[in-house]
Parts: structure tokens; C-alpha cells; sequence
């Protein structure tokens, strides 16, 4: 009789969670046969036609990372889609795996590390906004501001933004934070490389060092997820929600670009462009609060 996979959960203060995974060989061996047979498609091996050579020439052909790789990829998604209906996880991100024990005939280890959503407490949120609102006379919906300074909208927004930063405390999992800052790095990178520039040179023309430019970006993607959350919670708390009128309202004024038209226009992209939506609705309630 076949093992089962053995499935233990840690969570961590901060929302962080880890699944400890142990995956009997036999499963390991089965899986990776059934990768092989997939993978021998496209394998050459001398004196065979392709797809035609016994599996043992071919898994001497296939480079051991990726035999390896296409095996977890058959097995992994389904563990964890396993432990998530187990233990009602709503997970943040798609785990990050750490492969511990991959001996040959003894059973496997590998570690998922990810995490779920914090919990936002929004408090007296609307007493924090309108009390910031009133004091600076900022901007209020189809009224002339009176002030010299006549702020407008944007400006509105920011002090919101910002009252929402300084009165709600979210704590954010540092393995969200982690990847949010590794993807703004990411992008810094592919944006100096098209620039024909290295960082070194970079760091030295805006006089940082690479410790104090990922710090910001971090300080950065806290504030990001952080306001993506409340807004979220806000939306959530007053029912706010976003009709099909209005994405593809929002997708009629992307038709200009045409490029970013058919980047949107997909489910995964409409479901992304609907909680942007969502987020941006939630502002304009809380400029709209009376005052």
C-alpha cells in the first residue's frame, strides 16, 4: 500500500506560513517517470527515432534540473491546493519552495513558504479622514475652494492616502514584503539595462548605495500593500463594488493604446483592472465624506 504525503502547517505572527511537505519516494518515482515520458518528445537519443527510445536512454539525456523541475511542477500544485482546502488557507501569493531531502529512494522534503492577507482594523477611519479634510479646507466635490492655495483633488487624495497610513497599522508578512520589493528592484534593473546603464553607475549618479536603494523600495511596497489593503477593506466595509459598464468603460479608454488594450483585455487582467477600479471608488468616497 502507497504512502500518503505527509502535510504539516507553521504560522508565524505576522501572517507568514509555512508547509512542511513529505513525499513518499514511490510518488516521487511514479511522477518522475510519467515526466519523463512527457519530456522524451523532444529528447534525441542516437540509433532511436524521437519518442521512440526506451525511458532509461532518455532520462540519461534529460539534464537532472529539469527532469527534476517538470516532476515537482506535476506534483507541487496539487499538494498545495490539497493543504489549502485542508486548513481554508486564503493565501496572499503562490508559495516559494525550498526542496530539503531529495535523496534517491528515500522519501522527500520540501518546504512551501508563503502567507495570507493580514486582518485591517480601520478603526474610527472616517472620523480620521474627515478631521484631516476639515482642517486643511482641502478639496470638496463641486464646491470653489475660497483659499489662495485652492488645493485640488490630487492633493486631497494624498492627505487621505496618508491619514489612512498614520491612523491603520497593518502588519505585512515579510515574505510579501520580501517579493514586493524584489519585483520593484526587478523592474529598476530591466529599466536601466534598456538605458544601456549598470547600477553601479546608477547608485553613484542619484548618490545611494544598494542597502539604502532597497530600503526605500521597501518603505515603498509597505506603503503600497499597505493602502492596498485598507482601500480594499474600505470597499469591502461599504459595499462598494464595480459593474461591467464601468471596466469596460476603463477598457474603451485604453483602446487608444491598442497594445495595452489586448494586455487588459483578458479575465485575469479584467478581474485586476476591476480591484484597481474598486480601490480608486473607495478614494473618491472618502473625499466625498461630509465634511
Amino acid at each position: 500500500m502507497q504512502k500518503d504525503v505527509s502535510t504539516t502547517l507553521a504560522r508565524a505572527g505576522d501572517g507568514t506560513i509555512q508547509i512542511n511537505l513529505t513525499i513518499p519516494f514511490e510518488i516521487i518515482k511514479k511522477t518522475r517517470l510519467e515526466a519523463a515520458k512527457e519530456l522524451s518528445e523532444n529528447v534525441e537519443v542516437p540509433g532511436f527515432r524521437k519518442g521512440k527510445a526506451p525511458i532509461d536512454k532518455v532520462i540519461e539525456k534529460i539534464p537532472s534540473n529539469t527532469l527534476l523541475e517538470r516532476t515537482l511542477t506535476r506534483i507541487l500544485p496539487k499538494l498545495i491546493g490539497r493543504a489549502i482546502e485542508k486548513d481554508d488557507l486564503k493565501l496572499a501569493m503562490y508559495p516559494k519552495f525550498d526542496l530539503v531531502k531529495a535523496n534517491e529512494n528515500e522519501d522527500w522534503q520540501i518546504v512551501a513558504n508563503t502567507c495570507e492577507l493580514p486582518e485591517v482594523d480601520l478603526g474610527s477611519y472616517k472620523d480620521s479622514v474627515k478631521g484631516v479634510l476639515r482642517s486643511k479646507n482641502l478639496w470638496v466635490p463641486g464646491k470653489t475652494n475660497t483659499n489662495d492655495k485652492k488645493p485640488g483633488k490630487e492633493e486631497a487624495q494624498e492627505e487621505i492616502l496618508k491619514t489612512l497610513l498614520d491612523s491603520i497599522k497593518v502588519t505585512i508578512p515579510k515574505i510579501l514584503l520580501e517579493e514586493e520589493t524584489n519585483t520593484r528592484i526587478s523592474r529598476l534593473l530591466e529599466r536601466l539595462e534598456k538605458l544601456g546603464l549598470s547600477l553601479d553607475s546608477y547608485l553613484a549618479s542619484i548618490n545611494k548605495t544598494a542597502e539604502s536603494l532597497r530600503s526605500e523600495y521597501e518603505n515603498q511596497s509597505r506603503e503600497s500593500i499597505s493602502i492596498e489593503l485598507i482601500l480594499n477593506k474600505i470597499a469591502e466595509e461599504e459595499k462598494i463594488n464595480i459593474d461591467q459598464k464601468e471596466i469596460e468603460s476603463a477598457l474603451k479608454a485604453s483602446s487608444a493604446d491598442n497594445g495595452l488594450h489586448k494586455e487588459l483585455d483578458s479575465p485575469d487582467k479584467r478581474k485586476l483592472l476591476e480591484s484597481i477600479l474598486r480601490r480608486r471608488k473607495a478614494l473618491d468616497f472618502l473625499a466625498n465624506l461630509p465634511k
